[in-house]
C-alpha cells in the first residue's frame, strides 16, 4: 500500500474507522499500550492509549511512527533465496513451499549428524512472550538444537540484583513522583524511559532534587540539578564511597539494617576503605561531589523523606558490572529507604511477572537431553570455531529471528567473518533487509506488531499487556509462530503442541493468574502488588533479607561482598589507546531498530563520535571532520562532533547504526570486545579503549 493510498483513505469521509488495542513490542521499560486506528483494513495512526495510566496517551518519536514502519516501501513481503555471494544482499523471490521445504531438508540433514550444530539466535526484536520464544522454543527443544545464552543486554545487572535483593524487583515506577531525591544512575531516561521521566518531572515540580550519574552529559543529565560524570566502569567505587560517608556521618537506619539485611559488618569494613578522595581518584570526579550526594541521600533519612534510585543497564556493561549493580542495590537498605513507597530503587520490574514459560516453550520436549549452550555475546568467536571437546560441534546452521547480530554483537568484524562462511546455513526471519539479512541463505518475511497476536510483560512497570492484530499481514509476511509451526510440520514433528494457535498461546502465558477477559476488554491488567514491597523486609533471597554478603557467590569461589573491579580495558592503562569509549543508543533508534526510517534518521543525522574539546584539539579534530576510531580489533570511520556531552578522556560512539550505513561499512561494534562481565556472562560494550585520528 503506497503512502498516497493511505492518505486517500485518511481523508475519505465515507471510510469507517476502528481502534484496536495493542502493546509496544520493543526493548524499552515503558511497554506502552497502543491504539491503532484502522480504516478499510489500513492502519493510519498509532497512538498511546490514554486509558492506560503508564502510557497516558504518550508515545516516543519512534513508536509514534509505527504505521510508517509497517508500510515502509522496503518491507520484506515474500520469501527470498540467496543468489549472490554471502553479504551481497542479492536474492530472488521463492514460494513459501520451496523455502520451508528446503530449510527443513537442510536442518534434518544437519540434525542427523548432530542437532547441536544448529543454533537459534534471537533477542528482543520483540519482547512478546508469543512471537519471542513460544513456538520457536518448542521447535528448537524438539530438535535438540543448542541453547542460546541470551546475555547481550541485562544479565550482569540481573545477576547482581538476584544476589542482593533476590531478583529483578524493586519499587513501583509511579511512586517516583513522590520522592524528594531521585538519583538517575546510568540512564538517559528522556531517550530510553520517557514515562519514568514524566514521574521524575512531577517530583521535580514538587521540590525533589534530581541527580544524574553518567559518563555522558545526556539530555537527561542536562535537565537534572546535578550531573556526576564519572569514568566508565567506576560505579562501584562511587557507591562504596557513598556508603563510607553514610557510615562516618551516622546516616544509617540501624533498625532496618539489623532486622532486614545480611552481612553488614563485613560490608561496613569494606566501605570504610573507600574515602571520597580514593573514589574521586578512581572515578575522576571531585571528592566534594561525592560528599554532597551522600549528604543529600543521608539527609532523606534524617528528614524521613523518600529517596529513590532509578538504575539502568548502561552501568553494568563493563567487567565489574555485576558487582557495581550489587553495590548500588545495597544503598537503600542502609538508610531504610524501602520503608517508603516512594523510596528504594528500580532496575527492572520483570521479576514481578511469572509467565508460564514451561507451558509456552515446552522444555519437556527435550526428553532429558541437555544441549550445549552458546553465548550470544561471543558469537563472533563461536562461529569461527571448529569442533572441539570443550565447545562441541562446529556451528553448521544458524536461525536468526528478533535480532540483528551482524550489527549488534561485539567485535562485528569477526561476526561478519563467521556469517560469511559458505558452509554456514543461515535462515533469517525479518521485516527488513538488515545487515544480518544480507548474509542469509533464506530470508523469510515476518509480520510487525500490527499484524499478529502477542502478550507482553514489562521491565519498567507492573502491567501485563495484550496485543491484538490490527490489520492482516502485508504481502506474504507471516508471524514467527506460524513460520515455526510450518517448519515443524515439514520436519515431521507430530506433537499436538505445534498446532496451538497464537490466541491459545497468549492465554497459556499466565493461565488463571491474569484474567484474560480483562486483557481483551482493556488491553492491560495490573498485577496486585504491595505499594512498599520491602518496608518490612521480605526480600526474595534465601535469607529473606537484603544480602550485602552473598553466600551463594562465596560458594562459587567469588567475593561474597560487592567490590570495585577495574575494567578489562581500564582508562589510562594503554598508551596506544588512551581514550575510553562508550556506545550509548542514539535517541531516535531502538538498538538497531528504526534505523531505516528516513524520518527518524533525519533527526539523528549521521553516525557521530562525540568528543570533548580538549581531546579533539589535541588531535587537530573539528566538528564535522571524518575521523578514524580504532583499536586492536578494528577501525571505524565516522564524523566527529566536538560536544559538551563528552567528558575528557571519554568518547561517545552513538549506536546502533546499521553497518551498511557507515562511512566504511562498519559501525561502533567493530571496536567493542568479546570480554564478559564478572557476573551473568554479559558483554562489556562500555569497557573499550580506542584511539582517534583525523582522516
Amino acid at each position: 500500500m503506497s503512502s498516497t493510498s493511505v492518505i486517500s483513505v485518511l481523508f475519505n469521509p465515507a471510510a469507517s474507522a476502528t481502534q484496536v488495542r495493542g502493546a509496544c513490542p520493543h526493548d524499552c521499560p515503558d511497554t506502552c499500550s497502543l491504539l491503532t486506528t484502522v480504516e478499510n483494513g489500513i492502519a493510519i495512526k498509532v497512538q498511546g492509549n490514554p486509558d492506560h495510566p503508564q502510557t497516558a496517551g504518550v508515545l516516543c518519536n519512534k513508536v509514534s511512527r509505527y504505521a510508517e514502519r509497517t508500510y515502509h516501501p522496503e518491507r520484506l513481503l515474500s520469501p527470498l533465496k540467496r543468489v549472490g555471494p554471502k553479504g551481497s544482499g542479492q536474492f530472488e523471490p521463492v514460494s513459501w513451499e520451496t523455502a520451508l521445504s528446503d530449510i527443513a531438508a537442510r536442518l534434518k540433514t544437519i540434525a542427523t549428524r548432530d542437532p547441536e550444530a544448529i543454533v537459534p539466535y534471537s533477542y528482543a526484536g520483540t519482547m512478546g512472550q508469543v512471537q519471542g520464544e513460544s513456538m520457536a522454543g518448542r521447535f528448537f527443544n524438539q530438535l535438540g538444537a543448542s541453547f542460546l545464552d541470551r546475555t547481550i543486554c541485562s544479565t550482569a545487572g540481573g545477576e547482581g540484583f538476584t544476589q542482593t535483593l533476590g531478583g529483578k524487583v524493586g519499587m513501583r515506577v509511579e511512586f517516583f513522583a513522590e520522592a524528594k531525591l531521585i538519583i538517575i544512575w546510568g540512564s538517559n531516561s528522556i531517550g530510553s524511559n520517557l514515562h519514568f521521566w514524566r514521574y521524575a518531572q512531577q517530583a521535580k515540580r514538587d521540590g525533589a532534587r534530581l541527580v544524574c550519574i553518567d559518563p555522558r552529559k545526556s539530555e537527561t543529565a542536562e535537565k537534572c540539578h546535578e550531573h556526576i560524570a564519572l569514568l566508565p566502569g567506576t560505579d562501584a567505587a562511587l557507591a562504596l564511597s557513598l556508603m563510607h560517608e553514610l557510615i562516618t556521618h551516622g546516616w544509617l537506619d540501624h533498625d532496618y539494617i539489623a532486622r532486614h539485611t545480611l552481612g553488614w559488618p563485613a560490608l561496613r569494613e569494606r566501605a570504610l576503605q573507600w574515602s571520597p578522595e580514593r573514589a574521586a581518584a578512581v572515578c575522576a570526579v571531585p571528592a566534594g561531589q561525592i560528599r554532597s550526594l551522600a549528604r543529600d541521600y543521608g539527609q532523606c533519612l534524617v528528614d524521613r523523606q523518600p529517596a529513590a534510585i532509578r538504575l539502568n543497564y548502561g552501568m553494568q556493561r563493563v567487567r565489574g558490572g555485576g558487582n557495581a549493580t550489587r553495590a548500588v542495590a545495597c544503598l537503600p537498605a542502609l538508610i531504610g529507604a524501602w520503608r517508603h513507597r516512594a523510596g528504594g530503587l528500580l532496575l527492572s520490574s520483570s521479576g514481578e511477572f511469572s509467565p508460564d514459560r514451561a507451558a509456552l516453550q515446552r522444555p519437556d520436549l527435550l526428553a532429558g537431553r541437555r544441549p550445549r549452550t552458546v553465548n550470544m555475546s561471543t558469537i563472533g568467536d563461536d562461529l569461527l570455531r571448529g569442533s572441539s571437546p570443550g565447545f562441541g560441534p562446529k556451528i553448521e546452521a544458524l536461525v536468526v529471528y528478533n535480532s540483528n547480530p551482524v550489527a549488534v554483537a561485539p567485535v562485528s568484524g569477526k561476526v561478519v567473518q563467521g556469517f560469511a562462511q559458505d558452509d554456514l546455513f543461515t535462515v533469517v526471519l525479518e521485516q527488513f533487509q538488515t545487515d544480518t539479512a544480507d548474509y542469509a541463505d533464506y530470508l523469510l518475511p515476518a509480520t510487525t506488531q500490527l499484524e499478529h497476536w502477542d502478550i507482553h510483560t514489562t521491565y519498567g512497570h507492573t502491567d501485563v499487556l495484550l496485543n491484538r492484530p490490527a490489520i492482516a499481514p502485508l504481502g506474504q509476511a507471516r508471524p514467527n509462530t506460524q513460520i515455526f509451526r510450518e517448519l515443524a510440520a515439514r520436519m515431521g514433528f507430530a506433537e499436538p503442541c505445534f498446532l496451538d494457535d497464537d490466541e491459545t498461546l497468549c492465554r497459556a502465558a499466565f493461565g488463571e493468574r491474569v484474567d484474560f477477559q480483562t486483557l481483551l476488554d482493556q488491553g492491560f491488567a495490573t498485577l496486585p502488588l504491595p505499594e512498599a514491597p520491602f518496608a518490612q523486609g521480605g526480600f526474595p533471597t534465601p535469607s529473606g533479607r537484603c544480602e550485602f554478603f552473598s553466600a551463594r557467590l562465596a560458594a562459587q569461589g567469588l567475593d561474597g561482598l560487592p567490590d570495585h573491579l577495574p575494567n578489562h580495558e581500564a582508562p589510562g592503562s594503554s598508551r596506544d589507546y588512551p581514550l575510553a569509549m562508550i556506545s550509548p543508543p542514539a535517541r531516535n533508534f531502538m538498538n538497531s531498530t528504526f534505523v531505516n526510517l528516513k524520518s527518524l534518521r533525519a533527526m539523528e543525522g549521521e553516525p557521530v563520535l562525540e568528543m570533548h574539546a580538549d581531546d579533539a584539539s589535541a588531535r587537530g579534530i573539528a566538528s564535522g571532520s571524518t575521523v578514524r576510531v580504532f583499536n586492536q580489533r578494528g577501525d571505524y570511520r565516522v564524523k566527529a562532533e566536538v560536544s559538551p556531552r563528552a567528558r575528557p578522556g571519554v568518547v561517545n560512539g552513538l549506536g546502533i547504526w546499521w553497518r551498511k550505513l557507515g562511512l566504511n561499512g562498519t559501525n561502533v561494534n567493530q571496536l567493542t570486545s568479546q570480554h564478559l562481565t564478572d557476573l551473568g556472562r554479559g558483554p562489556v560494550f562500555y569497557d573499550c579503549l580506542v584511539q582517534v585520528q583525523a582522516v
